[in-house]
């Protein structure tokens, strides 16, 4: 199966959950639960689009094939494991969580930007930092009561295929246009940096 067949097929899952997001702000998160309101979490901000893009980007150019699943894997254990301990309310960040996830961002795109110049162990560990903070916001924004399982199952699934999305673009666009995935990366940079500034 080619690099472009692969990114194909991972467009699939993205198909079905974008006419999704039209909805994605029609309701407050805050005031639901279950498997769509989480769902439509990850595609109602730039900040989570952009991160979760990104990770499969950078570990696609930057780790051997066998283990470019790593980056993926420990961005939604520390999404869950956030989104866990905000709902507990062990993890208070307060008035720092919105500029932490657009430093997030910035910090994905100088990651993406450096490619594999960048330590491998850096980058995951930044993937699973990022993946905590935003799985924060997640948790945060669930409502109260039950549901909160469901709710989970649909930010991991829509998290899982904008990662699937970026690994397959990056897959494609690794070799032989290296330095446009680089190029991709500053301009996610500079995304996170907008978006910081207008946070603090």
């Amino acid at each position: 199966m080619t690099a472009h067949s692969i990114g194909r097929m991972a467009l699939v899952p993205m198909l079905l959950l974008l006419p999704l997001a039209a909805l994605a702000h029609g309701n407050d998160p805050s005031h639901d639960h279950g498997l769509l309101p989480g769902l439509l979490h990850p595609l109602g901000g730039l900040d989570h689009l952009l991160a979760m893009l990104t990770v499969g980007l950078w570990a696609a150019l930057a780790l051997p094939a066998g283990r470019r699943l790593m980056a993926p894997l420990l961005f939604v254990g520390g999404l869950l494991a956030g989104a866990v301990l905000a709902r507990l309310g062990l993890l208070p960040l307060g008035g720092l969580l919105e500029p932490s996830l657009a430093l997030s961002v910035l910090l994905l795109g100088a990651l993406l930007a450096g490619g594999a110049r960048v330590g491998a162990a850096a980058g995951l560990a930044l993937a699973a930092a990022a993946g905590v903070l935003h799985g924060v916001a997640h948790g945060l924004e669930a409502a109260p009561g039950g549901g909160f399982m469901a709710y989970a199952i649909g930010f991991v699934a829509a998290t899982a295929a904008l990662h699937a999305v970026g690994l397959a673009a990056g897959a494609w666009l690794a070799h032989a246009h290296a330095a446009a995935l680089r190029a991709a990366g500053l301009l996610v940079g500079l995304a996170g940096a907008a978006l910081a500034l207008g946070r603090f």
